[in-house]
């Protein structure tokens, strides 16, 4: 039986360690929390220990999961990776570049397991294209979400568009050439709208948006390639394909001919790849403890984590520059 500690029980730590108390071959030891009625309101709904402090919960445990406010994400996984224990952790990463990159050398000479919590890759609309030879050159995605006072302590950079990052990054593949980015802080002392320009060696272009100052959610990613556009609906669960059709391939779903000219005519079809429904977050916990349990890679290791902040941390750079140039 895997033991798991969880640091945090917060809004997004109670919901892990319900999504915990769902994994089979896995039991919750216990958890930490400075917080005398977090801790308390935890403990009657969950019944599970609450540790007195970072150093018993370690040791009591195999692997933790750190759902802990962002600054205090470098100590707690230091002290874990320092003993030897498998990690877990939200995203994003650390608070600074420096933490990042200090955690990547740690989590090597451990030779432990490292996952970030970069939950969107277990969506199962993006999930449901993971057949698909994707191979974009342009990308565009908008993640908007209503204002909510929680999570405008970092920048809506680190809050929402971070997600976003790590699926470009992780669809690419190719280094960044140049980023261009801006952002107003409109409720909040950090940016609460930006858009960033992420282009990169290959030539592929991704123009992404983000906002918690918005009327209505949403979380869309719109893929367009040589062959094919894919539109990705995160919020919603939705996917839908449009490519041209070779010659001689079986009819589709939805298939509806071009008129292109000079008796030139192409078909394009529309297809919806099956959605299979699933919890993302208990997806990403149980696929953690699995890859404990049997010696097998992450989905999302420690360096994934750190590119996604690395860039994340450019385009608050270039906001910054751009902001400055422009007195906003």
């Amino acid at each position: 039986m895997l033991k798991i500690g969880v640091f945090g029980a917060g809004h997004l730590g109670k919901i892990h360690i319900q999504q915990w108390l769902e994994v089979k071959g896995v039991k919750v030891v216990g958890f930490y929390d400075p917080d005398d009625e977090m801790a308390a309101m935890t403990i009657a709904k969950f019944q599970i220990p609450r540790y007195a402090d970072v150093d018993s919960l370690i040791a009591a445990a195999d692997a933790v999961d750190i759902v802990a406010p962002t600054i205090a994400h470098f100590e707690i996984a230091k002290s874990c990776l320092l003993s030897g224990r498998h990690l877990f952790v939200e995203k994003p990463l650390a608070h600074t570049l420096e933490e990042g990159k200090e955690l990547v050398k740690l989590v090597k000479e451990a030779n432990v397991k490292c996952q970030v919590g970069h939950v969107e890759r277990y969506n199962p609309a993006f999930l449901a294209v993971g057949d698909q030879l994707l191979q974009p050159m342009f990308i565009e995605a908008h993640r908007l979400a209503q204002f909510n006072p929680r999570g405008t302590d970092v920048s809506v950079i680190l809050d929402l568009m971070i997600h976003d990052i790590d699926i470009v990054m992780c669809l690419v593949k190719s280094p960044v050439r140049r980023i261009s980015a801006s952002g107003v802080s409109v409720l909040s002392e950090t940016a609460d709208i930006a858009n960033a320009r992420i282009e990169f060696d290959n030539g592929c272009v991704a123009n992404l948006t983000s906002s918690r100052i918005s009327l209505k959610n949403m979380r869309k990613m719109r893929l367009f390639q040589r062959d094919a556009y894919i539109g990705i609906d995160f919020l919603n669960k939705e996917t839908e394909i449009i490519r041209l059709k070779e010659e001689g391939a079986p009819a589709g779903m939805l298939d509806f001919p071009l008129e292109m000219g000079h008796g030139e005519k192409k078909i394009i079809s529309v297809q919806s790849p099956e959605i299979i429904p699933s919890n993302a977050i208990r997806t990403e916990l149980s696929e953690f403890a699995f890859a404990i349990i049997n010696d097998r890679p992450v989905r999302v290791s420690v360096y994934d984590g750190y590119q996604a902040m690395d860039v994340a941390h450019q385009v608050l750079k270039k906001m910054s520059l751009h902001n400055e140039l422009h007195n906003v």
